[in-house]
């Protein structure tokens, strides 16, 4: 399958990080979000992060010319009309993105792969709720995209090989390693890595030892490039959650029971460095 023009669903911080990727290795981008002044944000974000990287050298001005003169902006579903590939990447709550797949059906043409960058849903319910199962998957990058180099394509039950293999190609085609994975809650790395930061959330509910200690012991006992805790907060508080509680769910396995200090904290709004706060403090 010939894959020239990609649509974004949702202009956050994932949304605009695949649409920068994607634009970067020369592909047509219509990047939508539910307002305008939301695209304008993602481009903006998109703008701003490649001009660091002009600033230390590592990017050449044309570079980033170019990859912006391929984002188009889009407040409209209809606009999957024109799109190849269609990659959601709104908020991690299933009912938005059932009712948006259930649109993407009604207005994309019938060769154009519907794909979802899930953490954790399931990619066979999503598909079912679709016209053309075979060509629904999960096509979940990592944040920050762009320096990230890990695809999880994750496949429903009625994924074809062909979509399979589509996708496959794509994500080598802008440099990433792409991973293989049947449809299960949290695929493979949010099941290993969510827990884990799960447990360091029990660990600091217990008041065995510090959050800035939890962090440190994982940098420097297990070199990890950033401690569990300091992880949640980017990654956002709500999301660690909707992750765990989807796990739970999935396996009703005692061992993914969500914290109870993680439920605390997403109910102040205390979300990660979204919200200024989260396990600690950021300006």
């Amino acid at each position: 399958m010939d894959i020239k023009k990609i649509m974004i669903i949702g202009a956050g911080q994932m949304g605009a990080g695949i649409a920068q990727v994607f634009a970067q290795a020369g592909y047509e981008i219509i990047l939508n979000d539910i307002k305008e002044e939301f695209v304008e944000k993602g481009i903006s974000g998109i703008e701003k992060g490649m001009k660091r990287r002009i600033e230390k050298g590592k990017m050449e001005e044309s570079v980033m010319n170019k990859t912006l003169s391929l984002i188009s902006p889009s407040t409209n579903y209809s606009d999957a009309q024109n799109a190849d590939l269609v990659i959601e990447a709104a908020t991690e709550n299933e009912s938005i993105k059932l009712d948006i797949f259930k649109q993407l059906d009604e207005f994309a043409p019938e060769h154009t792969i519907l794909a979802t960058n899930t953490s954790s849903l399931s990619i066979t319910k999503i598909a079912a709720a679709t016209n053309r199962p075979d060509k629904v998957a999960g096509f979940h990058f990592f944040n920050p995209v762009p320096v990230m180099n890990l695809i999880e394509v994750n496949l429903a039950l009625q994924t074809s090989n062909e979509t399979k293999e589509a996708l496959e190609e794509l994500g080598k085609s802008i440099d990433k390693t792409v991973i293989i994975a049947n449809d299960t809650p949290g695929f493979v790395v949010n099941r290993l890595l969510i827990p884990m930061i799960n447990e360091a959330i029990f660990i600091l509910e217990s008041g065995t030892v510090t959050a800035e200690s939890i962090d440190k012991a994982m940098e420097l006992g297990a070199n990890h490039p950033m401690g569990p805790l300091s992880l949640a907060d980017l990654i956002g508080l709500d999301t660690v959650l909707a992750i765990m509680e989807t796990l739970y769910k999935g396996f009703k396995d005692q061992k993914y029971r969500p914290s109870l200090l993680l439920t605390k904290y997403v109910e102040a709004g205390k979300l990660g460095r979204k919200t200024g706060e989260g396990f600690f403090k950021y300006d």
